[in-house]
């Protein structure tokens, strides 16, 4: 792979009328990751991956998508891209394999249709009309239309919306799997538990700018550094000796001691930060011969990372 970057977005803007749906945003997209555009629904991140495969003008901004102008060499990288939208819609009583084939006959080269439709699960309903598939069934048809010219890089928006999780599921493992034929994918979603488990790195996007860019992993670390450990027991020692736990925050214990012959269950919750704050716990539980019921860890999430740097839930 080379060294220049598959996707580069530099100064992006686009208005419509007096509504700015994107204000200068720029961004990279290095050859075989899974690149993702997140943050709430109407913040830029469609309007911005139209403008990267060609599908609007942005107003400002320059885009080089596989070292080519996506509108002044149009028919280049259509040929080399694959694109699906989160409007996409097929006519009704198209079948799937008729789909399959229309797309193929727009291209130069294709791949094979039938080991495409078997590779996606959906040979089973090559004669199926696209008005009685299921939604991830769908969802599965037009990624199938995205990869069948065998595209360098894919562009997928929203592709689980209205998913159940099983099918939302099938979908993740149908992306990664395209990264791990060596292509390149850059996503958009709302849905931050789908872009940890994607991604590996994300620009978030808010009211159409880049706020933050880094794998899931180190905007975790950045941000939200706190953890908890969340541990239940009979021990009714003086909780205050956690406080020595190295990188300890906070301490607090639910329930009240009772009476010595009684048994009550607490609960403990100890937050704090550092790689090896979790270990410094059990070690402390193991010198006090705490007896634990239950143990268990609350990491931080994109979504709190969303909500540190915004102020507010990716959904509000």
């Amino acid at each position: 792979m080379g060294s220049s970057p598959v996707v580069r977005v530099a100064g992006l803007g686009k208005t419509y009328g007096r509504t700015v749906a994107v204000d200068d945003v720029s961004f990279e997209v290095r050859a075989g990751e899974i690149f993702g555009l997140i943050g709430p629904n109407g913040a830029g991140k469609t309007t911005t991956m139209e403008c990267a495969c060609g599908l609007r003008r942005p107003d400002r901004g320059t885009v080089s998508v596989l070292g080519r102008d996506p509108l002044e060499q149009a028919r280049e990288v259509q040929n080399l891209i694959g694109v699906q939208l989160q409007q996409a819609q097929l006519q009704k009583r198209i079948k799937v394999w008729e789909a399959i084939d229309l797309w193929a006959a727009l291209y130069p080269r294709a791949l094979d249709g039938a080991e495409l439709l078997e590779r996606l699960g959906l040979a089973a309903k090559r004669d199926a009309w696209f008005m009685n598939l299921s939604g991830g069934q769908k969802q599965r048809l037009f990624i199938a239309l995205a990869l069948i010219n065998d595209p360098e890089l894919v562009f997928l928006d929203e592709l689980t919306t209205g998913l159940d999780p099983q099918a939302r599921r099938a979908i993740w493992s149908l992306v990664t799997g395209i990264r791990d034929q060596g292509k390149t994918v850059l996503l958009t979603t709302h849905l931050m538990e789908e872009a940890e488990r994607l991604c590996d790195r994300v620009a978030i996007v808010e009211h159409g700018r880049v706020i933050e860019i880094d794998s899931p992993a180190a905007l975790v670390r950045r941000h939200c550094p706190q953890r908890a450990v969340v541990f239940s027991s009979d021990w009714q020692g003086d909780a205050e000796r956690f406080r020595a736990i190295a990188g300890i925050d906070t301490v607090s214990r639910d329930g009240e001691p009772v009476a010595p012959e009684e048994r009550q269950s607490f609960t403990y919750t100890l937050a704090g930060r550092g790689d090896g704050f979790v270990t410094e716990v059990i070690r402390c539980l193991g010198e006090n011969e705490v007896a634990v019921r239950d143990f268990r860890t609350v990491l931080p999430s994109l979504e709190d990372v969303f909500l540190e740097l915004t102020g507010h839930g990716i959904r509000d």
